[in-house]
């Protein structure tokens, strides 16, 4: 079983290495396990959360999820929101990550396929979140405000 990890793990700052055969079986094995812990636990979860600096993350879409497999933003919009954040890798924190509202994405689906999809809202600042994991940066590097929950109130 894959487990979370946190910081001051120094996986999470590292940059994650571009994935060469997407049907290696290590990664066919590893989405479908992503998947469940972040259906489980979030809306989005990128590889270097459970240890594997690759370019893969799992994110919240519609009914179930997707594998978004060496994601690159093609194109952000001009105009930005703050919006509330927190990461499963930062526990009992959360702040405020001002972020695009819209985004086009191009990535390789978990079959090889390569896909575009134009995001907007919550689901292009899950996006943003996650594929800023594959670059060594968390949300309080970013944020505003930041507010750290006390787990013993």
């Amino acid at each position: 079983m894959l487990k979370i990890i946190t910081i001051p793990n120094p996986i999470l700052r590292q940059k994650a290495k571009k994935i060469a055969d997407v049907m290696d079986p290590k990664i066919q094995k590893l989405i479908p396990q992503m998947t469940e812990i972040m259906l489980k636990e979030g809306v989005g979860l990128a590889a270097p959360q459970v240890g594997e600096s690759i370019r893969l993350i799992i994110v919240k879409y519609k009914d179930g999820s997707v594998a978004m497999i060496n994601p690159r933003i093609l194109k952000k919009s001009i105009l930005k929101e703050w919006g509330e954040e927190g990461c499963l890798s930062v526990p009992g924190k959360y702040g405020e990550v001002k972020r695009s509202k819209k985004l086009t994405i191009r990535y390789t689906d978990e079959k090889g396929k390569a896909k575009t999809l134009n995001a907007q809202g919550m689901l292009a600042r899950i996006i943003q979140h996650e594929t800023d994991h594959l670059d060594g940066v968390l949300f309080i590097d970013k944020a505003r405000k930041i507010v750290e929950l006390n787990p013993n109130e």
